[in-house]
């Protein structure tokens, strides 16, 4: 019995640290097979402000399958938002800015970027939660409108020539610590907050576990769900006043399928696809896991095109043993 006890416990743990296990496998592997150059600090810190964008796209869309949603405009919500806040950062001198001869406050592009990226959120969450919409179906279709919007907005330009003080944003630093970093630091703290500190956060997860029961026990369902749609587009707005900033330029297609990124990191980080389990740290471990991998890919040299061949291949394994898992639970 007590044996029992004890392989049942040692399969719970192994469960639970499962992408633990496997990022520091990485980490291992890929310090074997260079050598310990691809660890060196530079190399980290380059692997951490590579994905730090990608981060915020995460935790958005974490927060949004742990309450069994799905949100497939990701990429191009963020490359609205980019150009949206690039847009309003451009060197007024600039003959083809979209606002020529005009100079913006630095806090304009990052409230227009946000507000851009919360609303687009909030029409997703609309969409979902009142229009009653599969959000496989609401987020695809917001997804075709975000590229056209972009592309209307911009009339399908490059937007550049920003000014130093916006690029500023992503590219300074705290000591050793680059300023992107930083972001990330708290706005997972803040998603953590929310999350396990709020009774929001306790709505979500039991949205997640089973709607139906959530509603009978007084959720409001529908408000909850519009919500979480928001925040997550807020995230995004985030993501690509960011990426605009570090790029110094936005185009159609920044942020080029993000939400392949996204979505993989956060399933590879336990965030379940039946809903109503997932933790910020595994979304963290899992953005840096598939970071990890595609840094690892690249600085062997094996070819981008195979790159996009095993991360598809990284979601069919994920998914398949998620479900494997919460079928045996079931």
């Amino acid at each position: 019995m007590e044996m029992k006890k004890l392989l049942n416990d040692s399969k719970r743990l192994a469960s639970q640290y499962t992408t633990w296990v496997t990022f520091v496998g990485l980490l291992l592997l890929l310090s074997v097979l260079t050598k310990g150059n691809a660890l060196r600090w530079n190399s980290i810190r380059n692997l951490l402000i590579a994905e730090s964008v990608r981060s915020f796209a995460a935790l958005g869309v974490g927060m949004i399958i742990i309450t069994k949603g799905i949100d497939l405009s990701i990429g191009y919500v963020v490359c609205l938002t980019a150009s949206v806040a690039a847009s309003f950062a451009q060197n007024p001198d600039y003959a083809s800015a979209i606002y020529a001869g005009q100079s913006f406050p630095l806090i304009v592009p990052v409230v227009a970027a946000v507000a851009a990226g919360g609303l687009f959120g909030l029409f997703n969450g609309y969409l979902i939660a009142y229009g009653k919409l599969p959000p496989f179906i609401a987020t695809l279709g917001s997804m075709s409108i975000a590229k056209g919007l972009q592309l209307i907005y911009t009339k399908a330009a490059v937007v550049g020539s920003l000014n130093q003080n916006f690029k500023n944003i992503s590219q300074g630093s705290v000591g050793p610590i680059p300023n992107l970093i930083i972001y990330v630091i708290i706005a997972a703290f803040i998603v953590w907050v929310v999350l396990k500190h709020t009774r929001q956060g306790t709505h979500f997860y039991a949205i997640g576990g089973n709607a139906q029961a959530a509603r009978v026990s007084g959720i409001n369902v529908e408000r909850d769900l519009m919500m979480v749609y928001t925040y997550a587009g807020i995230l995004y707005g985030i993501a690509g006043t960011l990426l605009a900033s570090r790029l110094g330029l936005a185009n159609s297609l920044t942020a080029n399928g993000m939400e392949l990124d996204a979505i993989a990191a956060v399933t590879v980080g336990g965030v379940s696809q039946s809903g109503g389990v997932g933790s910020v740290s595994g979304m963290m471990v899992g953005v840096f896991t598939m970071g990890l991998i595609n840094y690892g890919m690249s600085f062997l040299g094996v070819d981008s095109y195979y790159q996009q061949l095993v991360k598809g291949f990284i979601i069919i394994v994920a998914v398949y043993f998620d479900m494997k898992k919460y079928a045996r639970r079931s």
